[in-house]
C-alpha cells in the first residue's frame, strides 16, 4: 500500500523531517496542513487557480454546483441558486457580527426558499450536506464503533463522499479590500470560507501564534472584512502550539484540541502531537460538518460581541452523552442515560446546552422535553439566564424557569413534546404525584453527586411516632418514571454512578490545566500557627474519620450534635480565633502589599455562623478601616488609582472591604441580624464580589458560595472547616478560575485538610493530585531562580545596592541599579535570559511571599532583581507592568532611574504626550545629546527607538521609503543582536553600532526633503516613489519631467477625495477613486506597459497617504 503523501514525505515523519531537517518556515506549516488535510479527504487547490472577481470571497461555481447536486431532484432552478447567491452577498460588512451571526444560523439550521412557481413547495435549503448525522448517528461519530481507522486520502473518500459536499483547502487566496491581504489558508465547504487559519513560523522567536491572532482579528478585520462574514471558526498555528476559536473571541478563548476519536485521551498532546490531534480529530470530515451544525453558539440577544465555539471537551461529551441517552431511553433502555465527570471550571453549562440542542434536533426523540435539575436556587439562576437566553439556538421557544412543583405539572399537562425546564431538585419534596410517563423527557442534572443521589428511605422518631421519608430524588423519579436521567458533576460519588448510570466521559482536572481552562492550586498549610495544642488537631482527625465511616454522601451523614458542639469549642476557641485573625490580616496584607494578588479578592470558609461572626469582629478589631463603605479602593491592586469608567460607576457600590455571606436566623442577636441581611441583600453582595474593582474584597462564610459560585480574579481561599472530600473539591476549585495575570489559586488551611485533600483528589480526580502542589515546591522554585539569577550576575559588585547607609546611600544604590541594567544588556542572549528568570521568580515568589520561611535576605535580593527588569522593560517596551508590584522603597528607586539621563529620553520617546521639541529628530543638537550617553547599551536602545519613531513619520506618507528604511533596520538590529561576549570587549563594536544607526536617522531626515530638488513636496514625493519604483519592478522606463507631473496630479486627485472624511467605510468612494486613478494613469499613458498589478499598487499607496493624512 503506497502510505506516501502529497510531498513524498512518510505521514508519521511529515511534520519531524520539516521541524528538524530544515529551517521550518510557515511556508512548510502550509504544506503540512495540507498533506494532513488531503489525509482527511479534502481537496487541496491554490489560490491562483480559482476563478471569480476580485474581491470575491466565495467560490460561486462551488456554491452552485452543490446546490446543484443537492436540490436538482426537488426541481431547483436556475433563477432560484442566483437568489440563493445574492442572499449570501446581501450580507452587510458594516454591521459584521450581526451578519456572521445570520449565516451562521443559516448554516447550522438552514431556510427556507420561496419557489420561482407558487405551486412547488418550499425547499428548505441547508448550506452543508448534513443528511449522513440523521442516517448513521452512531457509525458517524465513533461512538463506542468497532470501525478500523482510516487515515488515507482514497479511503477516507470512499468512506465518507456519501454527501453532496465540495469542500477545499486553498491557501493564497488573494482578497482586496481597504488593502490586499492573503490569508495564510482557507477551508472552503461549498463555495463559502467557514476556516481561516494563519500560520506563524516556529523557529522565529518574535513570531507568536498571539501574532496569528491579532492579524486575523485586527488587520484582517479592518482591510477584509468581507472574509468573515461567512466564518465559522479560525485556527492559529505555528507548528507548536495549534489553537482554534471564534473569530469574536479573546485570545485567552482559543485552545487546542487533544483528542481524535471518543474515549481518545491525549493529556500530553503537545507540539507537533496537538497538531496530528486537532487535524484528525476537529477536521474529521463528519465531526467538522457536526460542528459547524450543532456546536458554534450564539445567544439570541448581545450587548457584546459573543460567540463561542465549543472545546473538544464539551464536543465529545455532549455527542457522547447524546449517544448514551438514544440507548438507554425506555422502555428498551433502564432509563440511566449517564454520567458526566468534568473538572470544576471546565464549561459544563456549555456542554448541557450543547448537549440540550442535540436532544432537540433529534430524529429519536422527536422533539424532547427537557428538564434540568440544579440543587441550588444561585445555580438554577446562573444556568436560566444562559438557557433562557438560547431560545433559537436549542430551537425551542419555551425555555422557562418553573416556580414551583405545580407550575411544573401545569406546563407539562397536556404537552407532547418539546419544552426547556428550569428548576430546583428541592421542588420534588414528598410529592409522587405523576407529571407525566411519557419516555421522550431527558431530566438533566448538574451537581448530580449533592441531591440528587438519595433514593433511599429514612426513618426519624417522632413524638407522634415514626416517620418515613426519603430523598429528593426519589420524587422526582416517582414523579417522572418513564424519564432518561443524566448527571452532570465535577466530583462522582458512587452513589451518582448508581442513578445516572456509568461515566460516559470523563474531563480531569489535569487536562483542565494543560489546555488553561483553569489555573493550578497551591497548597499553604498555616494550621500549626495557630492551634493551641497537637490534640487539637487530633481531634479535628477524628472527626474526619467518623464522618468518613459514616459514609461519603453529606446527606447521609447524621451526625450527633453532640460532635458538632464538640468541634465548635474547639474550632472557636476565643484565642485560637484571635491568633487565626492576626495570621490571616498578616498574610493577606503581605500579598497585597507584593502585588501577589490580581484584585485583592479572598474567601474564608467558617465552621459555623457563630465562629464566622466572632472571626469577622476579630479582623475589624485589627483593621477598623475594613469595616468603612467605599465604593472602590483599588489603587493598592492596580499600583495606582484608575479613574471608574461610567459602566463602574453605574454599577459599583458603597461597601466594606469585608462581609459575611451566609442567611440569618430569627434567633441571631440584633446586630449579627443587622449585619446579614435579606435574601436580596445577599444577591447585591454577590454582584459586588464579582465586580472586580469593588471596594468588596474578603467574603467569610460558611456554607455558601462553596459551590457554583464563579469569581475569576479570586484567587486565595482560606479554610478553617472540616469539609467532606467531594466537597473539598469544588470548594478549593473556586480558586482555579482564569484571570488575567492571574497564574495559580492559593488554598490556605487552618484546619489541616492536606491529608483529606489528598485523598479526595485522588479519589475524585482521576490523576489530579498533581494539580494541587504544596507551598514547599514554590519555595524552591523560588529559591532555585534566586540561585540561578545570583550565579548569573556573579560577576556584577551589587555590594553597594545592599550595604550602603547613611547620606547619599539611595543615590548609591541608584547608581548600582543602572549599572546593573547596562549588565545585563552585555549580550541579547543574557538579556533575554534575565528576563525569562526574573518572570519566573515573580511568578513563585507571588505564590509564596506570605510564607515566613522567605528570609528578608532572599526578599531583598528579589526586589533587586525585580527592579532591574522593570527598568529593562521600560528601555524595550515603554511600559513597566512590574513596577506596580514592588515595594513602595524599591518603586521610588526605580523611578529615580528611569529619571536618569539616557532613561529619561526612551520613556519620552514612548510617551504619545511627550513635548516633541525635546525629541526632534531634526535637531542636530539633540542627536548630539544622546551621543553623550555613557551608557551603549543605554545609548544605542535609545537611537533605535529614534530611528524607528522617524522610519514610522516617514512610512505614514511614503509607504516605499518606509519599507526600505524598515529593512535596513531590521537587518542593523539583528546584527547588533547577534554580538558576542568577545564583543563587548571592544568598545569599537558599540561605537561603530551607534555611528551607523546615526547615519541612518540622518538619512531618514534628508528623505522628508529630497524631493524639493525635483519641485516635489513631500506628499508628492511619496507618489514620484511609487510610480518610480513601479518602472525598476517592471522593468519598463517612463519619461522623468512626465513622471513628476503624473506625480503632481495624483496627489491633487487623493486630495480631493479624502475630503470625505469617512471614506474608508465608503465603498462607493473607494471605488470612484480606483476609477479616477485610472483614467488619470491612461491620460498620461503610464504603465506604457500591459500589468495590471500596477495599478493595486499605486492604489494602496493613494489608501495609505489618505489614511495618514
Amino acid at each position: 500500500m503506497n502510505t506516501r503523501n502529497l510531498f513524498g514525505i512518510e505521514p508519521k515523519l511529515l511534520v519531524c523531517d520539516y521541524f528538524y531537517c530544515m529551517a521550518f518556515k510557515e511556508a512548510d506549516l502550509e504544506k503540512v496542513f495540507i498533506d494532513l488535510l488531503l489525509q482527511e479527504g479534502f481537496e487541496y487547490v491554490p489560490g491562483n487557480a480559482i476563478n471569480r472577481v476580485e474581491g470575491e470571497v466565495l467560490i460561486e461555481q462551488d456554491l452552485c454546483d452543490y446546490l446543484h447536486r443537492r436540490y436538482d431532484s426537488e426541481g431547483i432552478t436556475e433563477n432560484e441558486i442566483r437568489s440563493i447567491v445574492l442572499q449570501l452577498r446581501s450580507l452587510s460588512v458594516s454591521t459584521l457580527y450581526e451578519s456572521n451571526k445570520k449565516f451562521c444560523s443559516w448554516l447550522s439550521n438552514g431556510f427556507m426558499l420561496k419557489r420561482e412557481n407558487p405551486k412547488d413547495k418550499d425547499i428548505l435549503i441547508e448550506l452543508a450536506d448534513f443528511r449522513s448525522f440523521e442516517e448513521q448517528q452512531k457509525s458517524g461519530f465513533g461512538v463506542n464503533t468497532d470501525e478500523e481507522p482510516m487515515s488515507l486520502a482514497a479511503d477516507v473518500a470512499t468512506k465518507y463522499h456519501g454527501d453532496c459536499n465540495i469542500i477545499k483547502f486553498v491557501n493564497q487566496f488573494e482578497i482586496i479590500g481597504s488593502e490586499k491581504r492573503i490569508p495564510d489558508g482557507i477551508l472552503f465547504v461549498n463555495g463559502l470560507p467557514l476556516v481561516v487559519f494563519e500560520f506563524k513560523s516556529a523557529v522565529r522567536e518574535e513570531a507568536t501564534v498571539f501574532n496569528a491572532y491579532e492579524q486575523l482579528t485586527i488587520r484582517y478585520r479592518r482591510d477584509i472584512p468581507q472574509l468573515f462574514v461567512y466564518n465559522a471558526f479560525c485556527v492559529i498555528s505555528d507548528g507548536v502550539n495549534n489553537k482554534a476559536g471564534s473569530f469574536f473571541a479573546k485570545y485567552d478563548y482559543f485552545y487546542a484540541w487533544r483528542r481524535v476519536e471518543f474515549g481518545d485521551k491525549r493529556i500530553e498532546a503537545e507540539g507537533i502531537e496537538s497538531l496530528y490531534s486537532m487535524i484528525q480529530g476537529m477536521f474529521n470530515r463528519k465531526r467538522l460538518l457536526d460542528i459547524l451544525k450543532n456546536f458554534l453558539y450564539f445567544p439570541d440577544s448581545n450587548k457584546k460581541e459573543q460567540k463561542v465555539l465549543c472545546r473538544y471537551p464539551q464536543y465529545y461529551a455532549a455527542r457522547s452523552l447524546y449517544e448514551n441517552i438514544c440507548k438507554a431511553r425506555k422502555p428498551y433502555g433502564d432509563g440511566r442515560g449517564g454520567t458526566y465527570f468534568g473538572a470544576t471550571g471546565c464549561g459544563k453549562s456549555f456542554t448541557m446546552l450543547f448537549l440540550t440542542r442535540l436532544l432537540m434536533k433529534s430524529l429519536e426523540f422527536k422533539t424532547p422535553t427537557i428538564v434540568l435539575i440544579t440543587d441550588r436556587t444561585d445555580l438554577d439562576d446562573q444556568l436560566s439566564g444562559l438557557f433562557t437566553g438560547s431560545k433559537k439556538y436549542v430551537g425551542d421557544e419555551r425555555v422557562e424557569s418553573v416556580e414551583s412543583r405545580a407550575d411544573l405539572r401545569e406546563k407539562l399537562r397536556g404537552r407532547k413534546s418539546g419544552g426547556v425546564f428550569l428548576t430546583t431538585i428541592q421542588k420534588f419534596s414528598e410529592d409522587i404525584e405523576l407529571l407525566t410517563d411519557r419516555d421522550n423527557v431527558v431530566c438533566i442534572s448538574d451537581e448530580a453527586h449533592r441531591t440528587q443521589t438519595n433514593l433511599d428511605q429514612k426513618i426519624t422518631v417522632t413524638e407522634n411516632g415514626v416517620k418515613t421519608s426519603f430523598g429528593f430524588a426519589h420524587y422526582l423519579h416517582k414523579s417522572l418514571p418513564d424519564a432518561t436521567y443524566v448527571g452532570f458533576t465535577g466530583t462522582p460519588i458512587d452513589a451518582t454512578l448508581d442513578v445516572f448510570g456509568p461515566e460516559v466521559d470523563v474531563y480531569t482536572m489535569t487536562e483542565s490545566v494543560k489546555d488553561g481552562i483553569t489555573v493550578p492550586i497551591v497548597y499553604e498549610g498555616r494550621a500549626a500557627k495557630v492551634v493551641l495544642n497537637n490534640s487539637v488537631l487530633e481531634e479535628i482527625e477524628k472527626y474526619y474519620e467518623e464522618a468518613s465511616e459514616a459514609g461519603a454522601n453529606e446527606y447521609q451523614i447524621n451526625q450527633s450534635k453532640q460532635d458538632v458542639a464538640q468541634m465548635g469549642v474547639i474550632l472557636g476557641d476565643p484565642d485560637r480565633l484571635m491568633a487565626v485573625a492576626k495570621d490571616f490580616v498578616a498574610h493577606y496584607e503581605a500579598r497585597v502589599q507584593e502585588k501577589s494578588t490580581v484584585r485583592g479578592k479572598a474567601m474564608f470558609v467558617c465552621y459555623n455562623r457563630q465562629i464566622a461572626y466572632a472571626l469577622y469582629k476579630n479582623i475589624l478589631e485589627l483593621r477598623p478601616e475594613w469595616g468603612v463603605a467605599k465604593v472602590c479602593d483599588d489603587a493598592e491592586f492596580a499600583g495606582e488609582a484608575t479613574e471608574l469608567t461610567d459602566k463602574e460607576k453605574r454599577e459599583l457600590k458603597p461597601v466594606e472591604k469585608i462581609k459575611m455571606v451566609m442567611t440569618r436566623s430569627k434567633d441571631d442577636e440584633k446586630d449579627l441580624y443587622d449585619l446579614l441581611g435579606d435574601k436580596d441583600d445577599r444577591k447585591e453582595l454577590d454582584r459586588l464580589f464579582k465586580q472586580e474593582r469593588s471596594n468588596f474584597k474578603i467574603a467569610i462564610v460558611v456554607d455558601m458560595w462553596l459551590t457554583g459560585f464563579d469569581v475569576p480574579c479570586l484567587d486565595a481561599i482560606y479554610i478553617d472547616k472540616p469539609i467532606q472530600q467531594h466537597s473539598l473539591i469544588q470548594t478549593i476549585s473556586r480558586v482555579n478560575r482564569t484571570f488575567a495575570g492571574k497564574g495559580k489559586g492559593i488554598v490556605v488551611d487552618y484546619i489541616g485538610i492536606k491529608r483529606k485533600m489528598n485523598q479526595a483528589l485522588k479519589q475524585y480526580g482521576a490523576g489530579s493530585e498533581q494539580n494541587v502542589e504544596d507551598i514547599t515546591a514554590a519555595i524552591t522554585e523560588f529559591r532555585n531562580h534566586l540561585d540561578l539569577l545570583d550565579k548569573l550576575m556573579y560577576k556584577f559588585d551589587a555590594s553597594t545596592y545592599f550595604k550602603s547607609a547613611g547620606n547619599g546611600a539611595e543615590l548609591k544604590k541608584l547608581e548600582c541599579l543602572k549599572q546593573a541594567q547596562e549588565f545585563v544588556q552585555v549580550t541579547k542572549e543574557t538579556e533575554t535570559r534575565f528576563i525569562d528568570l526574573v518572570k519566573r521568580l515573580k511568578a513563585a515568589y507571588d505564590i509564596c511571599v506570605g510564607n515566613e520561611c522567605i528570609t528578608q535576605s532572599e526578599r531583598d535580593r528579589a526586589h533587586f532583581y525585580f527592579a532591574i527588569r522593570s527598568i529593562l522593560h521600560k528601555l524595550t517596551k515603554g511600559n513597566a507592568p512590574d513596577t506596580a508590584q514592588m515595594n513602595a522603597r524599591v518603586r521610588e528607586m526605580i523611578v529615580s532611574a528611569l529619571q536618569s539621563e539616557g532613561v529619561e529620553d526612551v520613556l519620552q520617546l514612548n510617551d504619545a504626550e511627550a513635548d516633541p521639541v525635546k525629541q526632534n529628530i531634526f535637531d542636530d543638537e539633540y542627536l548630539q545629546h544622546i551621543n553623550r550617553i555613557k551608557l551603549p547599551n543605554t545609548k544605542i536602545k535609545l537611537l533605535q527607538m529614534l530611528l524607528q519613531k522617524a522610519i514610522g513619520q516617514i512610512r505614514k506618507v511614503n509607504k516605499v521609503k518606509g519599507i526600505n528604511f524598515t529593512q535596513k533596520m531590521q537587518q542593523l538590529v539583528e546584527q547588533y543582536n547577534d554580538r558576542t561576549e568577545q564583543d563587548i570587549l571592544k568598545s569599537e563594536v558599540y561605537e561603530e553600532m551607534a555611528e551607523t544607526l546615526t547615519d541612518m536617522i540622518v538619512q531618514v531626515r534628508k528623505a522628508f526633503t529630497e524631493g524639493e530638488e525635483k519641485g516635489l513636496s513631500f506628499e508628492e514625493t511619496a507618489f514620484y516613489d511609487i510610480l518610480k519604483s513601479l518602472c525598476v519592478k517592471y522593468h519598463f522606463t517612463y519619461p522623468e519631467d512626465k513622471l513628476i507631473t503624473l506625480s503632481k496630479r495624483v496627489k491633487i486627485l487623493v486630495d480631493e477625495q479624502a475630503a470625505y472624511p469617512d471614506w474608508d467605510k465608503r465603498d462607493d468612494i473607494k471605488s470612484a477613486l480606483k476609477v479616477d486613478l485610472i483614467i488619470l494613469l491612461d491620460e498620461f499613458g503610464y504603465p506604457p506597459v500591459e500589468r495590471d498589478e500596477v495599478y493595486g499598487e499605486i492604489f494602496e499607496q493613494a489608501e495609505n497617504f489618505k489614511k495618514n493624512r
